[in-house]
């Protein structure tokens, strides 16, 4: 009944002389559509009801941990798990694209090629415009991240937790990162150079304070990602239907996607530091 006001509402508004101005006409056409694309989300909510039962809404509840399984006589947590099918999918397109668009590089890219092109020279501009030329591994493993990162935003839209809402997998980054900072510290700077710098306590406290920064910034946003949308779930109960996935669009995609950028770039500011 909503919906059909709606379409008559919208209908009548359309029929009428245009005596407004155009943005006033666009906005007071605006409401009749909101009325009817409301009228058809309560149908689709009743009608999924009617095929498949009310839910019982039972209590908010969040893990901090993730949940674990037995496999093979091992207990693994799910964050290995889903981690191992990340990797996966992050080598069978690596293999893929080694297969079939590497061999047929062209010196004018474009399709696939264009878009790996883009990518790598634009990593790698922006880790120089950082840090300074220090070698292809850096932007390679920056690469490496973002990707993993990027796998785990993508295996969030299918409803299972992301790798990297457990502070187990991100304090494994930061502490890969962390190595890193001292890798290249060393390799700049000299063993002198890097341990003079530890001559002024505060600075050792600092350096050893990042891979726990790193860590708990990641971990804190990805989990209250995590937290909103389920928030969400349990307040909407069986109406949640279309809305949540809208929401997600941000806290499934564009703000993982953030915080990926967010850790490459920390990482890259503590590595100019270490070789400043």
């Amino acid at each position: 009944m909503l919906a059909f006001v709606g379409w008559l509402w919208r209908r009548s508004d359309a029929a009428k002389p245009a005596e407004e101005g155009k943005k006033q006409k666009r906005l007071r056409a605006k409401l009749p559509t909101i009325v009817m694309l409301l009228g058809i989300w309560l149908l689709v909510v009743k009608a999924l009801e009617l095929i498949f039962g009310v839910k019982e809404r039972g209590s908010f509840n969040v893990e901090i941990w993730a949940e674990r399984i037995d496999l093979g006589g091992f207990s693994l947590s799910m964050t290995v798990v889903y981690t191992w099918i990340i990797m996966a999918a992050l080598t069978l397109v690596a293999l893929i694209l080694r297969l079939t668009v590497i061999p047929r590089m062209q010196d004018t890219p474009k399709g696939a090629q264009n878009v790996l092109e883009v990518m790598v020279e634009n990593l790698c501009k922006y880790t120089k415009a950082n840090v300074g030329d220090l070698g292809n591994g850096l932007p390679a493993y920056l690469f490496m991240v973002a990707a993993f990162l990027a796998g785990s935003a993508i295996l969030e839209l299918f409803g299972v937790r992301a790798p990297t809402s457990d502070i187990t997998m991100t304090f494994s980054l930061a502490l890969m990162t962390f190595v890193l900072i001292n890798y290249y510290g060393f390799k700049v700077k000299g063993v002198g150079g890097r341990l003079k710098r530890y001559r002024n306590p505060m600075n050792l406290v600092s350096d050893l304070a990042v891979p726990v920064s790193l860590a708990c910034r990641l971990f804190g946003n990805m989990l209250g990602g995590l937290i909103v949308m389920d928030l969400l779930y349990f307040a909407m109960g069986n109406y949640a239907v279309a809305v949540p996935s809208v929401v997600g669009l941000y806290f499934n995609v564009f703000h993982p996607l953030i915080q990926a950028f967010i850790f490459v770039t920390l990482s890259l500011t503590f590595i100019g530091e270490a070789v400043e």
